[in-house]
């Protein structure tokens, strides 16, 4: 063999080796970058695992976030439905216990009508037995009366018992016939009333209450204060009550005298805007809306005597109009029911040929009286007439302001316009509800009562009559005189008005030391 033989097979053999050298190097190569792909892919896929997990776990934080606000609005609906809900519960239990009084009070006057009852027939008794005695010693005396016979006799003796059977019977129906009357007014008077109430209830509410919005929930915390001190002392300031409920974002107030209220009122929302609630700032700021009140009340009354073209009245009596804005009668307010009156008169006097500028005055001022009617004892008409007598108005006017309820007989033909005028204003549909002025009144007469005592200060109604605090003078009641004075106060109440249920009478003592240090 050659060596070009040998040469070329050694060639083969290293190109052979080279060539499988080279194939396991791309097969290692190949490998490798599928080894790598392989790898790049595990991470992708494991990134995308746990971008699709943060999405889930996203999701399930919204989901759940949207549950709970449903929750929360359904919950809140909820307890809205449960605060009216309670609400009415309370105003059946309310009706209820007032039904309770009425029965009790029914079951008393039949008692004592049984009792009554129980003593007539006894003295029927005793009248009958007295007659049998007098039969008995009249039988006895015609025995021994001589130049009688048996007919004449007994003539005599039945007509001497006729007169007297006829004086008794007499004295008899005449005491039972006063006695019906009596009880039939009574019973007559207490159906109308219970009658009114039942239909002006919802009126009463409407005319007696105020209701104050908040800004939000925190200022009732802030209203209230530590303790209650702040509407303790906002209560005490302005004899109105302050009614703090579940309602959202609301309080009320609550008085029958609109003028209290109305002060109550603009003090609160002066309080709330200011944002300092505290004691020594609530009394003064109520003082000094009622001071403001004050002048505001004779820019209403100036108004009124404008608009119906009475010039000259005097101020005194312009105010005194203005405080008719916040006095209502039968539940017509009395300054637009004054108002209407006063242009009613001129219509008819101008269609009778009279002054309708006169009559128109007479029809304005007529209830004037009504102002001050409850610091005064009398009929409002005759306090009316004194004031307008009192403040230089004409005699036609004053005759016609103490005519126009003829507590004084009317002789001008405008006393008659201002009575025709005023019953048209009252009697028609609508204008006024008996049940509220009876229970302005009751609260009226509770205070004056407590009023009356000496060194009583201020008395506030509240409560819808069901409590009256009574402020007294610390340098003239001790403590224990409170106490007897609250007493003396529930036994002057039980014996002069009627009321349903209980009253709770509060005497508040308080001593204040002030200095100030310069």
């Amino acid at each position: 063999m050659s060596w070009i033989t040998v040469t070329l097979i050694v060639l083969a053999g290293a190109a052979f080796g080279i060539g499988y050298a080279l194939r396991a190097m791309r097969s290692r190569k190949a490998l490798s970058s599928a080894e790598a792909k392989s790898k790049q892919l595990v991470e992708e896929a494991t990134r995308q695992a746990q971008a699709i997990a943060k999405q889930a776990e996203l999701e399930a934080k919204e989901h759940l976030h949207t549950l709970r606000q449903e929750f929360e609005e359904k919950t809140r609906d909820r307890r809205t439905e449960l605060s009216q809900l309670e609400k009415r519960l309370h105003q059946r239990e309310e009706l209820l216990d007032r039904k309770l009084d009425l029965l009790d009070r029914k079951e008393k006057d039949l008692t004592e009508r049984d009792r009554q009852l129980a003593g007539r027939t006894q003295a029927l008794a005793e009248k009958g037995e007295q007659l049998d005695k007098l039969i008995a010693e009249e039988k006895e005396k015609l025995k021994t009366v001589s130049g009688l016979g048996q007919e004449e006799a007994k003539q005599l003796l039945l007509s001497r018992l006729e007169q007297e059977c006829r004086g008794e019977a007499g004295m008899v129906i005449k005491h039972v016939e006063e006695e019906t009357k009596r009880d039939a007014q009574v019973v007559a008077k207490r159906i109308l009333v219970e009658t009114m109430q039942r239909c002006a209830a919802e009126f009463t509410v409407e005319t007696s209450t105020s209701v104050i919005q908040l800004p939000n929930e925190d200022m009732k915390g802030r209203i209230i204060g530590r303790e209650g001190r702040n509407i303790k002392a906002f209560e005490l300031a302005t004899g109105v009550d302050l009614i703090v409920d579940d309602t959202p974002d609301v309080v009320t107030l609550s008085s029958f005298d609109a003028i209290r209220r109305e002060v109550a009122k603009q003090s609160l929302e002066r309080l709330m805007s200011d944002g300092r609630i505290h004691p020594a700032r609530i009394e003064e700021v109520v003082e000094k809306v009622r001071k403001e009140f004050n002048q505001h009340i004779i820019q209403e009354g100036e108004k009124t005597v404008n608009e119906l073209g009475a010039h000259g009245v005097n101020p005194e009596l312009v105010k005194l109009m203005g405080r008719l804005r916040y006095r209502t009668s039968y539940g017509q307010n009395v300054l637009v029911h004054s108002k209407e009156t006063g242009y009613l008169c001129g219509m008819l006097a101008a269609e009778l040929g009279l002054d309708q500028r006169l009559a128109r005055r007479c029809g304005l001022l007529h209830d004037v009286g009504k102002a001050v009617s409850h610091e005064v004892e009398g009929p409002h008409a005759i306090i009316g007439g004194e004031l307008a007598k009192k403040y230089g108005e004409s005699p036609e006017v004053v005759h016609a302001i103490e005519a126009h309820h003829e507590d004084v007989a009317p002789t001008t033909l405008y006393a008659v316009l201002t009575i025709v005028a005023d019953s048209i204003s009252g009697s028609r549909p609508g204008a006024r509800g008996d049940t509220l002025e009876n229970y302005v009144k009751r609260l009226q007469a509770l205070e004056a009562i407590c009023d009356s005592f000496s060194g009583v200060e201020k008395a506030y109604a509240i409560q819808a009559g069901r409590e009256v605090r009574v402020i007294v003078q610390p340098e003239r009641v001790t403590d224990l005189e409170a106490i007897a004075l609250s007493r003396e106060i529930k036994r002057k109440v039980e014996g002069s008005i009627e009321f349903p249920g209980q009253i709770k009478i509060t005497v508040i003592r308080e001593t204040r030391s002030i200095e100030y240090a310069r």
